[in-house]
């Protein structure tokens, strides 16, 4: 539920700092226009959390928030940048359309990952899986597994 949260936080946040950054220029704009002068600010706004921000201290604001951490497996550490940038474009581009993907392959009569309907990635690396080897984990858990290694090596 957390990662839900943290997704809502982050879409949240870009949107209003967007529709801020906007305001001033959206009065006068007509309808496509304002709809224009929005949709980049949140684009680069979500691109600076998502992939400037995770890479610099491991979550975006809504992660932080949540007390969640993005990692890079199997060695546990920091996601690189470019793991990071195709994260961001595949749920820029994914999610989205997530609920269009569920509508149809119920009314395919699917029964899940197993069966027919469009295939999403998740389905290879469990139910928190990540196509690109990045994983969401708690903070405190983070820790934990670090003082457990770090106790190990030493």
């Amino acid at each position: 539920m957390r990662r839900y949260l943290a997704v809502g936080l982050d879409c949240y946040l870009c949107m209003v700092a967007g529709g801020l950054l906007v305001r001033p220029y959206a009065d006068s704009a007509t309808l496509p226009r304002a709809v224009g002068l929005l949709i980049v600010p949140v684009l680069v706004l979500s691109f600076l959390n998502q992939v400037v921000l995770t890479s610099v201290v491991g979550a975006g604001v809504g992660k932080l928030i949540m007390g969640i951490r993005v990692v890079s497996l199997p060695d546990v550490g920091r996601p690189g940048p470019g793991q990071l940038v195709r994260r961001w474009l595949y749920g820029l581009c994914w999610l989205p359309l997530r609920p269009w993907y569920g509508l149809r392959t119920r009314s395919a009569g699917s029964g899940g990952a197993g069966g027919p309907g469009p295939r999403t990635g998740c389905e290879e690396s469990g139910a928190y899986g990540d196509p690109y080897g990045l994983r969401q984990v708690l903070r405190t858990d983070l820790t934990a597994h670090r003082r457990a290694v770090a106790g190990r090596a030493g």
